[in-house]
């Protein structure tokens, strides 16, 4: 996992995103029809945790993370604008995508520090690849469609790639398809470090100081989050588990994969529309925020 060159004064160089074209977003944009079936299942969401905890194990994500948000004060934030950049991305009109990616390439572009940027393409890449393998773990391994879901994994990791794009990591730079995608992800996880930096930025975000009065339904998050990560991160974090956490971690999951199966579906997907509002305002609230905070 190579990084930017750094400069003379010791920093890395920011990366120059190579952002698509007009036309060809609006093109990669007219192929989410798989990556919205996919996303728009709420349970897709169990598998938050584990890919922000796998997102962390690489050492200068984490580092970037601890150095360049507010972890202690804000312990859920990074974890909830990646979702919403992800929902906008997969559901908003090809204006509402160039717009809100042009705003977070330019907040990635003051992240800067020891080895690392906001705009490095490796970094961008893996980002969305824990994204991309998470979602395709609660899918396949979660929700086990019955039949009729052949290639779907494939498909949907193809059309997934324009996330990281839109950021400014060009295609050419991804794995070309899922054989080469499960390499990637194979490879980068035996080479990865979960180191002290990450951990306390795992444990702002396992345990909140701020959120006790969510004590219960975090102590699940914890526990689903433990359950779905794979096991040689969940020993190198140093989560808790054993036999008894085996049980109760399965038995949610399954009792969360038979109410998927018994609920229409139209009444357990919310409307497109009103997602890509929420995370809009919710992106460009935290955006502001961050901008206010760097100018004091």
């Amino acid at each position: 996992m190579t990084g930017p060159a750094p400069d003379p004064t010791g920093g890395p160089v920011p990366a120059t995103p190579q952002i698509p074209a007009e036309e060809q977003l609006a093109e990669r944009l007219a192929d989410r029809d798989v990556l919205r079936r996919v996303a728009a299942e709420p349970l897709i969401g169990l598998g938050a945790g584990r890919a922000l905890l796998m997102q962390l194990a690489h050492p200068r994500v984490a580092l970037g993370v601890a150095e360049h948000s507010d972890f202690a004060d804000r312990p859920l934030a990074r974890l909830f604008g990646t979702l919403d950049f992800l929902l906008i991305v997969t559901f908003g009109t090809p204006e509402e995508v160039a717009r809100i990616a042009a705003k977070v390439r330019g907040i990635h572009n003051t992240v800067r520090g020891d080895g690392y940027t906001g705009n490095d393409p490796d970094l961008q890449l893996w980002v969305n690849a824990t994204l991309i393998d998470s979602a395709l773990h609660i899918y396949e391994h979660v929700l086990r469609p019955r039949g009729g879901e052949a290639g779907l994994a494939a498909e949907y990791y193809r059309q997934s790639r324009v996330v990281a794009e839109v950021l400014g990591c060009p295609l050419d730079a991804q794995p070309p398809d899922l054989a080469a995608f499960r390499a990637y992800m194979a490879g980068t996880l035996a080479e990865l470090e979960v180191t002290d930096t990450a951990r306390e930025v795992a444990d702002a975000v396992l345990w909140p100081r701020k959120l006790r009065a969510l004590a219960p339904g975090l102590a699940v998050f914890r526990l689903l989050t433990a359950a779905l990560l794979p096991e040689e991160l969940r020993d190198r974090y140093g989560l808790p588990w054993n036999d008894r956490r085996r049980r109760a971690a399965g038995m949610m999951l399954g009792t969360a994969a038979r109410v998927h199966r018994l609920t229409p579906g139209v009444l357990r997907r919310p409307p497109q529309p009103l997602l890509v509002k929420l995370a809009s305002f919710r992106v460009n609230r935290t955006l502001s925020a961050r901008r206010a905070r760097r100018r004091a």
